[in-house]
C-alpha cells in the first residue's frame, strides 16, 4: 500500500484537500493510506476546524499548531515539526497544495530528506517576487518529483523553467514529471454546490435577493497593511454601495478584521460601519461562501481562490489587487452602467 503524506495549513489547502481525500476513500482505499498533517497555520476556528466536518474531510492525525508568526518563525516552527513526522511515518510521498507557509514548509522538509514532492497547481506564477506567495510556489515547484499544473499556462509556465516534457521514469527530484491535469477546485465547485443549496441558509439568514448583491473579499497583506491601499479599497465600495444602492457583503477575513480600525481613517471607519449597504459578517464557512458567490451579482477579491469561483460560476469578478484587471467576458450585458463605471473608479484608485 501507498502511503502518503498530505500538509494542509490554511482555508484553501483544506478545500482542495478534500477532493482528493474524497477520490482516496472512494476509489483507492486499499491501495492508498492517506495521512493528513495539519500545520496550525490557520488556528481559527471559523477559517479551520468547521470545515473538517462540512467537507467530509478525515480529521488531522497530526496538527503542529504552529499558529501566527512572522515568515521565517512560522515556516521554521512548521519545517521541524513536518520533519519529525517525516521520519516517524516514513511515506512513499508528500502532497502539497498551493503556495503558501505550509507548502513551502513541507517542499524543505521532504526534498532534504529524498522524500519526493507530489506539488498539486504547480507552475502558477505572478511574476512578481514580491509576493511571499510567489517565492513559495517558485521553490516547491523545483524541489517537486511530480508536478501537477491546472492550467495550460502554467504547464509552460515550468516548460520555460526548465522542466523536460518527456522525461522518463523513475521520476526524482532530479527527473520531475510535470502534467496538465485540470483544477481540483474545479471538481470541489461541482460536487459542494449541489449541497449548498441543500444546506446553506445563509441568503435567507442576511435578507440577500439572489443577484441583487456584490459579494467582497479582502486578504492580502499588501491590500491590509498598506493604509492608503485600504483607504483607497474600502473608499470605493463605500461609494459603490451608497451610490447604487445596492448590498455589500463582506465576510472579513480575521487579517483585515484587526486591522481596519488600525488603518482605516476614523471618518471612513465610521462611515463604513453607518453604511446600511454594507454588510460586515464574520468568516463564513465553505457551503455558506458558494452559495454567495452562486447568488451575487458580482464579486471583488484579491483572493485566487474566490476568483476562480467567480469564473467556475460564470460571475463578473473584479480582482482587487496592484494590478486589477475586470473580467470583461463575463460580465453581464444587462449590469448597471452606473456600477460599471465605479469598478473603473475603484481601479484607478488602487493602481
Amino acid at each position: 500500500m501507498i502511503k502518503i503524506i498530505t500538509i494542509i495549513g490554511a482555508r484553501p489547502q483544506i478545500i482542495k484537500a478534500a477532493a482528493l481525500s474524497r477520490a482516496i476513500k472512494n476509489k483507492f482505499s486499499n491501495k492508498i493510506n492517506e495521512i493528513i498533517v495539519h500545520t496550525g497555520q490557520h488556528y481559527d476556528e471559523n477559517m479551520s476546524n468547521v470545515f473538517f466536518s462540512e467537507l467530509q474531510i478525515p480529521k488531522p492525525d497530526y496538527n503542529l499548531n504552529v499558529g501566527s508568526a512572522g515568515h521565517g518563525k512560522q515556516t521554521a516552527r512548521m519545517i521541524i515539526g513536518i520533519e519529525e513526522i517525516l521520519f516517524r511515518e516514513k511515506p512513499d510521498f508528500i502532497v502539497l497544495y498551493g503556495d503558501t507557509n505550509s507548502t513551502l514548509a513541507g517542499a524543505i522538509a521532504a526534498a532534504k530528506i529524498h522524500i519526493p514532492v507530489v506539488h498539486i497547481e504547480a507552475g502558477l506564477r505572478s511574476f512578481n517576487k514580491k509576493m511571499p506567495e510567489e517565492i513559495n510556489r517558485i521553490t516547491c515547484d523545483h524541489a517537486s518529483t511530480l508536478l501537477f499544473s491546472p492550467t495550460k499556462t502554467g504547464f509552460n509556465n515550468l516548460v520555460r523553467e526548465g522542466f523536460a516534457i518527456k522525461n522518463k521514469s523513475p521520476f526524482t527530484i532530479d527527473n520531475p514529471q510535470i502534467y496538465h491535469c485540470g483544477d481540483v477546485m474545479y471538481d470541489n465547485s461541482l460536487f459542494f454546490s449541489e449541497i449548498a443549496e441543500k444546506k446553506s441558509d445563509i441568503i435567507n439568514k442576511l435578507n440577500l435577493k439572489k443577484n441583487k448583491f456584490i459579494l467582497v473579499t479582502i486578504h492580502r497583506d499588501n491590500n491590509t497593511d498598506d493604509p492608503i491601499r485600504l483607504n483607497s479599497v474600502f473608499s470605493a465600495l463605500n461609494k459603490i454601495s451608497s451610490e447604487n444602492k445596492i448590498t455589500t457583503v463582506l465576510p472579513l477575513h480575521p487579517r483585515t478584521s484587526k486591522l481596519l480600525n488600525k488603518n482605516l481613517s476614523k471618518k471612513l471607519y465610521q462611515e463604513i460601519f453607518k453604511n446600511q449597504y454594507i454588510k460586515i459578517i464574520q468568516p463564513v464557512s465553505f457551503l455558506d461562501m458558494i452559495a454567495l458567490e452562486k447568488n451575487a451579482k458580482i464579486i471583488m477579491t484579491d483572493s485566487g481562490g474566490v476568483q476562480k469561483e467567480a469564473y467556475f460560476f460564470e460571475k463578473p469578478c473584479v480582482i482587487i489587487k496592484k494590478l486589477l484587471r475586470i473580467k470583461l467576458q463575463l460580465l453581464p450585458m444587462q449590469m448597471n452602467k452606473k456600477l460599471l463605471i465605479h469598478i473603473i473608479i475603484l481601479s484607478k484608485k488602487i493602481n
